[in-house]
C-alpha cells in the first residue's frame, strides 16, 4: 500500500526556520535511556506504517533535500520515494505529482505531514476498496475542510475553509484505491479546472456520481503549521509517554546512533571518558 505525503509548502505560517517545516521538532522517543526530539512528519508515517503502508512517496519542493537527509530510502518496514513539485501549484497538484507511482487497484492513503492526531491506529478502520475520510471533531471547521456526511456515513459534501461550517468533522487523511486517485486526476485535468483545494474538486466527483465515506474514529486534530498549533501540539504530546523502543527510526537517527556507538568503541574515547571521570 502506498502513503503519499506532499510536503512542497514552504510552511509560510510558521516560518522563518531554517529547515523544512515537516522536520519540526515536534514529541520524544527514549533511545537508550536517552530522550530525544521527534520531527513532526515522523508521526504521520509511524501511523501510516501502522495502518499497513509500506511504500511512502515524499512529494517536495525543489531545495527541500533536508527531508532526503533525514529520511533516506527507508524507515521502517516502508521504502521511500521521492518526486518533486516544481511550482508551488497547490494540494491537488502535490498529491497528482506521485500518480505515475501509483497503480489502479493499489491502496493509497494520503495524509498531511504537519499534523498531530490522535489515536494512532485510526487509520485502521478505513477500507481499501473505497474511498474514505478519515475525520476528527474539531472546534473550528471554518479553518479546515469540514466533511458532511448522512446517517450512514456517506459524503454529502467538502465544505471548504466556510464560515458557518454545518460540520464540526473535519478530515485529517484520506484512503482510496489508485483507480479513484486516477479518476480524480483525469476530472482535476479538464479544462477550467486545476483546483488547488482536495474538497472542491472532491465535490465535483461526487456531483458526478462518485461515492466517498466520512469515518469518525478520530478523537484529537492539531494543525501544526501555525505558530498557536505547534504550541497546542507540544502541549498535547507533553502530556503522553516519549515512544521508546521504536522500529520507525528516520535514516539520519540511525545513522547519529552508528556515529555514536562508534565513539564510544575508540580507545581514545574510552581513555578521555576515564579522565574526564577521574577528575
Amino acid at each position: 500500500m502506498w502513503g503519499i505525503i506532499p510536503a512542497a509548502g514552504i510552511g509560510s505560517r510558521i516560518q522563518p526556520l531554517a529547515f523544512s517545516k515537516e522536520l519540526l521538532p515536534i514529541g520524544s522517543r527514549i533511545e537508550d535511556g536517552v530522550e530525544r526530539p521527534r520531527a513532526v512528519s515522523e508521526h504521520l508515517i509511524e501511523r501510516m506504517i501502522a495502518a499497513g503502508v509500506d511504500k511512502i512517496c515524499f512529494v517536495i519542493a525543489p531545495g527541500k533535500s533536508d527531508i532526503i537527509n533525514y529520511y533516506g530510502a527507508r524507515i521502517g518496514n516502508a521504502s521511500i520515494a521521492y518526486v518533486v513539485q516544481q511550482e508551488p501549484s497547490g494540494l491537488c497538484d502535490a498529491i497528482f505529482c506521485a500518480l505515475p507511482l501509483i497503480g489502479p487497484e493499489e491502496p493509497v492513503v494520503i495524509g498531511l505531514p504537519d499534523t498531530i492526531w490522535f489515536p494512532e491506529a485510526a487509520l485502521a478502520p478505513l477500507p481499501d476498496d473505497r474511498f474514505s475520510f478519515l475525520l476528527f471533531p474539531v472546534e473550528r471547521p471554518e479553518l479546515f475542510d469540514a466533511v458532511v456526511t448522512d446517517e450512514a456515513g456517506r459524503v454529502l459534501e467538502i465544505e471548504v475553509k466556510r464560515a458557518g461550517a454545518r460540520s464540526r468533522w473535519v478530515w485529517g487523511a484520506f484512503k482510496m484505491p489508485g483507480r479513484v486517485l486516477h479518476e480524480l486526476h483525469a476530472l482535476w485535468r479538464q479544462p477550467g479546472r486545476g483546483d488547488e483545494y482536495i474538497g472542491t474538486l472532491v465535490n465535483v466527483w461526487l456531483a458526478a456520481g462518485g461515492a466517498a465515506h466520512g469515518v469518525r474514529t478520530g478523537e484529537v486534530y492539531v494543525d501544526v503549521g501555525t505558530l498557536n498549533g505547534y504550541r497546542e501540539a507540544v502541549s498535547l504530546l507533553a502530556g503522553r509517554p516519549a515512544q521508546a523502543n521504536s522500529t520507525v527510526v528516520p535514516f539520519r537517527v540511525l545513522q547519529q546512533r552508528g556515529v555514536l556507538n562508534a565513539a564510544a568503541k575508540r580507545p581514545d574515547q574510552s581513555i578521555m571518558t576515564g579522565a574526564l571521570a577521574g577528575k
